[in-house]
């Protein structure tokens, strides 16, 4: 039996607190084959290099403005650049409109039924993943913990041969985990229509033109390099 090609798969997710600044809730992943992992982070780190950065700067969403948004964007144009790296996220509009006492559940449990949503679409059984997410607080070895089980119990057989592992990593170590981060950030910023910032509309112009979608719509379910998912309240409460 062959072995199966081994994906990494780098997750992140911006503002996903039940209460905090922001209506808008986004879960993403950006993922690629475990064997271009080293080469990826050489590339990004010859990008922050041509601007003046070294490899300590971290990508970051929160750190996009008009003077660095030649950097963002030749990230983003290097993302589409490549057939090797995929991104997905899962977004939902308007947290305000959940209702979690109707549908029995907590805003945790909510939160892994997002994460199973997004990686529902990226998991197959000819293939076997890492998941790394970005570390948060102090209860990250409970949300690896409730991730696994969820997954697990999936009915899609997410079982024990096809995720090798799940763990939480640094992300200003990670290069691919700091893309994610900007994706999601500029799925945020756009959801939450915000247009006080003349760099991090740049760098949405540029996701826009190059995925060719405006980001108000779902992809298809089966679109492999930048997909979207709008999860609607009143559908799923």
């Amino acid at each position: 039996m062959r072995n199966k090609e081994v994906i990494n798969i780098y997750c992140d997710e911006s503002c996903h607190l039940e209460n905090d600044e922001s209506s808008v809730m986004v879960l993403g992943a950006v993922w690629c084959s475990k064997n271009i992992t080293a080469k990826v982070a050489r590339d990004i780190k010859a990008i922050k290099n041509k601007y003046g950065f070294n490899n300590q700067f971290e990508i970051k969403w929160k750190k996009v403005s008009k003077s660095r948004q030649e950097l963002y964007n030749e990230l983003i144009e290097y993302f589409f650049s490549c057939d090797y790296l995929s991104f997905r996220a899962v977004i939902i509009p308007d947290k305000k409109k959940l209702n979690h006492e109707k549908f029995c559940q907590s805003h945790n449990d909510f939160y892994y039924k997002m994460y199973f949503y997004l990686l529902r679409n990226i998991l197959y059984k000819d293939k076997q993943y890492n998941i790394y997410l970005d570390i948060k607080d102090t209860q990250g070895q409970h949300r690896i913990q409730k991730l696994r089980e969820v997954l697990h119990n999936a009915h899609y057989c997410f079982d024990r041969n096809i995720i090798r592992q799940i763990q939480h990593i640094r992300s200003d170590e990670v290069a691919q985990l700091q893309l994610t981060d900007l994706f999601i950030g500029a799925l945020s910023y756009y959801h939450r229509k915000i247009q006080t910032n003349e760099g991090k509309l740049s760098v949405i112009k540029t996701i826009k033109e190059l995925s060719g979608h405006n980001l108000d719509c779902n992809t298809l379910p089966s679109e492999n390099k930048f997909n979207i998912f709008i999860w609607e309240a009143r559908q799923w409460g």
